[in-house]
């Protein structure tokens, strides 16, 4: 699948590049990771700054580009979807394609991590930002501030990209609160497939348990935490 296709806008800015790096105070002892290299721009300023630096792209041409401009260096390159793989970092910097930021949020809610420094498109950014009851808030939206503190650190220029998106951009900073499970983060999906039922009246049709005293709210109304009481694992 050619990276044009997952909505990828390369980045190209020295300056957005050095700040997102130096936002991810990355340590020489740092095992550090950036998912879709693109043309290499910001693989190249990752290289060699940590202890171990591993990079995935899921484009062949992209790949071959970027091994070429990292040559001699220490970072190890992946041909392969990183959201399939469990790799192991503390830092991760990386502008991913905007079709992608779903999945990236599901998966990095399950993998233990120190820091990690993301360019998003703003519209997804305040969608996973929005307060229980506004029309943003989603199941991402419960799923990404029960598992990160998120922070918007700024926005970033069109002309940063090419070719240029038609959308803003920003840098986003995600800092650990909750490691959230792959069985409750498809229960929080679930649930809010009916976001503007009754919490009780959604979960008898789920055939979910209920735990809590919410039942008569919309489920768009839950707050993270009360989410978190009625998806998470239930104790045997």
């Amino acid at each position: 699948m050619k990276r044009h296709r997952l909505g990828q806008h390369y980045l190209k800015d020295p300056d957005v590049i050095r700040r997102m790096v130096s936002l991810a105070g990355i340590s020489p002892s740092d095992r550090v990771l950036e998912i879709g290299t693109g043309k290499g721009a910001l693989t190249r300023e990752l290289a060699g700054l940590g202890a171990r630096f591993d990079a995935y792209e899921v484009d062949e041409e992209n790949f071959a580009e970027t091994k070429e401009a990292v040559h001699g260096s220490r970072a190890r390159l992946h041909l392969a979807d990183p959201f399939e793989q469990e790799p192991k970092f503390d830092v991760l910097v990386s502008s991913l394609p905007y079709s992608e930021s779903s999945r990236f949020i599901n998966w990095l809610s399950g993998i233990p991590f120190r820091s990690a420094v993301v360019l998003l498109q703003e519209d997804f950014a305040r969608k996973i930002m929005a307060p229980p009851g506004a029309r943003d808030y989603r199941g991402i939206s419960a799923l990404a501030q029960l598992a990160f503190d998120v922070k918007i650190m700024e926005r970033v220029k069109r002309e940063s990209f090419a070719p240029q998106p038609r959308v803003n951009s920003v840098i986003v900073q995600l800092s650990p609160r909750l490691q959230v499970s792959k069985a409750e983060a498809s229960k929080i999906a679930r649930l809010f497939s009916l976001r503007r039922r009754r919490v009780d009246a959604a979960l008898g049709k789920l055939g979910m348990g209920w735990i809590g005293g919410q039942g008569t709210k919309r489920v768009y109304a839950l707050t993270p935490a009360e989410v978190h009481v009625i998806c998470r694992p239930k104790p045997p």
